[in-house]
This record gives C-alpha cells, structure tokens and sequence, in this order.
C-alpha cells in the first residue's frame, strides 16, 4: 500500500506534470512574472468557470477577505458576524481593520454559521455577515440574502473550502459558491481544493463598481502607474502560480468529484457506529442530498462522541495514518480575540465539536486500499 498522506500534491502533479512545467519554463524565458498574461487568462477562466463577471486574483485567501472588507467601506467600529468554528483568517482581518467582529455558534450537521444566531446578533451597528463554507459546502444562502436584504448588510463570503461547489436555491437554481453574495473570497493555498504550488488567493463579485474599486486596492491603489486614487495594498497573483492553476482548473470537477467519491466510501463504512457522527451533505431544496454537487469535500470531518476523539487521533498517527482536527479552540477562546461581549452559554454547537471533531486523509489520489486501511483502523479502535 502506498503512503498514506493527509493531502497528496505529490500524486496531483504527476499527470499535469509536463504541462506545468512547461508553462513555469515559458515563464521564466518571458521573465513575465508579475501581472503576466497568465494572470490575466486564469482570471477569465475563472470567471468562465464561476459564472461570474469579475475575478480579481490576489496574493493568498487573507488578502482576499480584508481587500474584500476595504472595498466595501467598512468603517472602524462596524460590526461583522461570523462563525465561531472556523480558521482564524475570518476574524483576524476584522480586527485587523478595526472592524468589531461578532462571533456566532454554528450548525451541528452542516458546521456552518447558524442563522438563527446571526439574527440574534445584529444590532444597529451591524455591516456585514461573512458565512464561512466549511469543510466544502455552502452555508444557508437563501436564508442570508434574506436576512441581509432585511437589515440592509453585505454578505461575504469566504469560499476558501469551497471552489467548486453548487448552492441549489429552493426554486431549483444552481450558483457556484463564492458568487452569491455581494462579494466572494477564496484562497489557492496548495490544500485547497484548487490549490496552487504558493499562496494565491481571489475575490468575486457581480457588482461592476466594486470590481474597479477593488482591482486598484490590490494593486497600491493604483489605475495608473503612479496614480493612486485609492488606499490599497500590495496584493498580486504571481504567473507562476496562475500558471499552476490554469492546469489545475481544468481538473475541478473531476478533482471534486474523485473527493465525493472518498467521502462516499468512508461513509459507507462509518454509517450507524454508535460513537461515529458522519457529516451531512446538506441541500437547502430538499432535505439531504448523496447525488448533485453541493459538498467539493475540502475535510471530511467524523464527530467522535464517546470522548475518545484525541485517543483516537493518537492512535492514527502510530498506525502511520495523518489526520487532523480541525478547530481544536473556537475563536472565542484564542488569545487574541477573547471579549468579554461573549457568553459561553451562545456556543453550546462549537464547544461541542471542538471536542469531537477529528478529519480524515481526503484528497484526489485517495485509493480503495487506503480508504479499507484507515476505515478498518477508526472502527476498530473506536469498538474497542
């Protein structure tokens, strides 16, 4: 059996080796490295991709969101709601902007933000909702716009997990998550789903006057070299990864696909275990969805509930399988983000899963034989 490997870029590169390459070595001849006409063409392929009218690529998935936040205006002091059961990126640009981040509990079975609890959040001060959509599938955008059109808030979304993933309206309808919102994040970590070989990230948008806005900020604040017309950063894809990525795009859907396939099989193995919580794939239209596209799978995330989730994890590791746990702290319990404005009693979901959650290998080159070997191992220690 081969190695077994948390994420296998290695595995990835094989089959798109000689394109990549030889689009890296065409590179390097140009000496095109910065705003190169690979940006620019991944830039439309994605747009092609997506089905939206603006892509704005940038320099990694954290940019993406504070470029996103300063496009917006929002202003110190605005307050912007999120999950609590998420990577730090989400509140750390809020802060970082001396934005008041608002942090609420998630969903059990989608780990997603929690509406109910959005709602309960807003005040007169609230400027933004930024749903995270974790682990690979979309948050309750339906209930979002709603909720945004009733209180006048921008939407965010951050897409890292999630490239590639359909949102199904009730009305039947499809949109590419990271489009439905007034704005759209997303990062081309090398993990990701659609990752790249360095940081890159981009923002999306429908909206024509924050797409100009935001192409300036991203650049200086520059439409013309030395003109800056607006405050901005210095944020940019470079070629080489725009390069990887145009080999990569091509493959999404078949690369989410190969990632349902995984998360199928483990399923199957995992389904009705007393102590096993599978995740859901949850499809707003109708209920629970095993066929259409809705979850890409960046993580496939067990809940372990007999409170051997850390045991579990050690065990794993000694039988040579990688795993992670993925948050093992809510936000509202880091260091740098802890305020006295929460209230355990608001977190009952996060504190829960930070206790059980725990995430497989899940990646394209996963194989039958390693799905066997590492089903086998969880069910037989977690039976034990």
């Amino acid at each position: 059996m081969r190695k077994i490997q948390m994420v296998d870029l290695g595995g990835q590169y094989q089959p798109i080796k000689e394109q990549i390459n030889s689009s890296i070595a065409q590179i390097l001849e140009n000496s095109t490295f910065i705003n190169g006409p690979e940006v620019h063409t991944f830039q439309k392929e994605l747009e092609d991709y997506l089905g939206v009218k603006h892509v704005i690529p940038c320099a990694n998935g954290t940019d993406a969101l504070q470029i996103a936040m300063m496009g917006l205006g929002l202003q110190p002091g605005d307050e912007v709601i999120t999950a609590d059961f998420t990577f730090a990126a989400t509140v750390e640009v809020i802060a970082l902007l001396q934005l008041t981040p608002v942090l609420v509990d998630v969903e059990p079975d989608s780990f997603n933000i929690d509406i109910a609890a959005i709602e309960r959040a807003i005040t007169p001060r609230t400027k933004a909702i930024v749903p995270v959509h974790l682990f690979g599938q979309c948050a309750d955008m339906d209930a979002l716009l709603k909720l945004a059109e009733k209180h006048k808030l921008h939407i965010i979304e951050d897409n890292a997990q999630a490239i590639g993933a359909d949102y199904i309206f009730p009305d039947g309808t499809k949109q590419k998550a990271g489009t439905i919102g007034h704005v759209g994040c997303t990062s081309f970590f090398p993990s990701k789903n659609l990752g790249a070989y360095g940081d890159g990230g981009a923002i999306f948008t429908n909206d024509d006057d924050l797409a100009h806005t935001i192409r300036g900020m991203v650049n200086h604040g520059m439409y013309e070299r030395y003109h800056h017309d607006v405050v901005g950063v210095n944020s940019r894809l470079d070629s080489i990864q725009a390069a990887v990525l145009r080999a990569k795009l091509p493959k999404l859907d078949s690369y989410c696909d190969a990632r349902r396939d995984a998360a199928r099989k483990y399923t199957q193995a995992f389904e009705n275990q007393e102590h096993i919580i599978v995740p859901k794939t949850v499809n707003r239209c109708e209920g629970i969805c095993d066929t259409c596209d809705c979850h890409v799978f960046h993580q496939y995330t067990l809940r372990i509930t007999n409170g051997r989730r850390d045991a579990l994890a050690q065990h794993l590791g000694e039988k040579g399988i990688p795993c992670g746990i993925y948050y093992p702290i809510p936000l509202h319990k880091q260091k740098a983000y802890v305020d006295e404005r929460y209230d355990e009693a608001d977190f009952p979901v996060t504190n829960q899963l930070v206790q059980e959650v725990i995430s497989l290998p899940m990646h394209t080159e996963l194989d039958d034989e390693q799905i066997a070997y590492i089903t086998d191992t969880v069910l037989q220690f977690v039976n034990h």
